[in-house]
């Protein structure tokens, strides 16, 4: 279930980037479709913070913990 989340934050994180993206690309004339565009990387940042945010929730509650090297090793 954890991996499951992480994995839906970051397809959502790069798709808000793709349609970023695609809003560039696509202009209409000499105009760009710049609020599109704001848009959806405002939404990426959005996805992003909340990612961070709930990773760091989910090691204060003992949900995930860190495994590596230890300390002083």
């Amino acid at each position: 279930m954890k991996v499951f989340f992480v994995v839906l934050a970051f397809v959502a994180i790069l798709g808000s980037l793709g349609s970023a993206l695609y809003f560039m690309m696509r202009g209409e004339g000499d105009k760009p479709k710049t609020s599109h565009m704001a848009r959806a990387l405002a939404f990426r940042v959005g996805f992003s913070i909340l990612l961070f945010v709930c990773i760091l929730l989910a090691w204060k509650f003992g949900y995930i913990r860190p495994t590596g090297v230890p300390l002083g090793a």
